[in-house]
């Protein structure tokens, strides 16, 4: 198998814009730094709004994209985005990873989907992927029964756009349980 080419071309500024988008203003400010060191122009929006002008205004090449804003979704910004901006390669990040979620993002069109914590490296290796590895290794543990219930929650959630009284119903439970579990981290597989 080849190695893919790098996606950012140095001889054109426009080629090194990337956009940030996360409401966590720590992991932004360090990612920021460590992709301007590499030579990017780099803009951070912590909000859908800002995001859509960031983009309009600036024209990325590039895009991360937090999967769970704070008031927002980066699934439900992620078509939007690409509206504004349908050149971008969008990066989808998360520390909230499902099956369900990745699936939806490369379906909206994102190019890699990537969990939390990632680092300035995993995120131009993501955008420089251009073919799937067929030499990745299968996990040879099932996931867990919580990792499990936790996919469906989400893959149900995903299929009430997000609603989390509908969902609750759909799943048969309180509306207040499932927010507290939706509130923990992810389960480990």
């Amino acid at each position: 198998m080849s190695t893919p080419k790098p996606f950012n071309n140095k001889s054109s500024t426009q080629d090194q814009r990337l956009l940030i988008i996360d409401d966590d203003e720590m992991f932004c400010h360090v990612l920021s730094r460590a992709l301007t060191r590499r030579g990017y122009q780099v803009s951070v929006a912590h909000d859908a709004d800002q995001a859509l002008s960031l983009a309009a205004s600036e024209s990325p090449s590039m895009a991360t994209l937090d999967l769970k804003l704070e008031n927002s979704s980066g699934l439900k910004l992620l078509p939007e985005l690409l509206a504004v901006i349908p050149e971008c390669r969008v990066v989808v990040l998360t520390g909230y990873s499902s099956i369900a979620t990745a699936v939806e993002a490369i379906k909206l069109g994102a190019v890699n989907y990537l969990c939390k914590p990632a680092d300035a490296d995993d995120v131009l290796t993501a955008f420089n992927r251009q073919e799937g590895n067929p030499d990745t290794e299968v996990a040879e543990n099932p996931p867990s029964v919580n990792r499990i219930t936790w996919e469906h929650i989400q893959k149900v959630l995903q299929e009430h756009d997000g609603n989390i009284s509908a969902t609750a119903r759909a799943l048969g439970m309180h509306r207040r349980t499932l927010q507290r579990k939706l509130q923990k981290r992810p389960v480990r597989r």
